[in-house]
């Protein structure tokens, strides 16, 4: 599997260090993604939430591939870059599969005690956990406010309910 899934909480250490969950690091390393050298995991605050987006060469592909879309010297493609290339910082993993999370970045996500990782494909965020759940909960009444245009609703078309297994007479 080649994207960032699930949600995973860990323990921020005394100097702010944290494990990256076992998974995300295997996506990483499939990634580019090989440690010890100059490259790293690209993480910087999230532009809409109190979190911090991260991940590999996919995400700053991805970036790239934003600016591109846009026109040179363009005040939207000089305001995106300084948005998301301004704050990146490259975050290299330890031995042990942790990363130090500088002061800026947690007091951006309001991180102190504990990380939630939480997959998002081609990207992953940490949030402070009871912010997740907040956000989370928030997501999931929204989505189930939008099933019909997800195709979930389909059971609407079929009012009485008599669906394969029903016998009429």
């Amino acid at each position: 599997m080649d994207r960032f899934v699930s949600t995973f909480v860990n323990k921020i250490d005394a100097k702010g260090r944290v494990s990256i969950p076992a998974p995300f690091r295997a996506v990483l390393e499939r990634d580019g993604y090989r440690g010890g050298g100059a490259t790293g995991i690209y993480c910087y605050p999230s532009l809409d939430a109190p979190a911090l987006d991260a991940g590999g060469e996919r995400l700053a592909q991805k970036i790239d591939g934003l600016l591109a879309g846009l026109p040179d010297y363009s005040d939207e493609r000089d305001e995106l870059s300084v948005a998301l290339y301004g704050d990146v910082q490259v975050l290299s993993i330890d031995g042990d599969g942790r990363i130090v999370l500088p002061e800026g970045l947690r007091a951006h996500a309001g991180l102190t005690a504990k990380v939630a990782f939480v997959g998002l494909g081609e990207k992953f965020q940490m949030w402070e956990p009871g912010s997740f759940e907040a956000r989370r909960t928030a997501a999931r009444d929204k989505v189930r406010g939008h099933r019909k245009l997800l195709g979930a609703g389909s059971r609407s078309a079929d009012p009485d309910n008599s669906g394969p297994e029903s016998t009429r007479e």
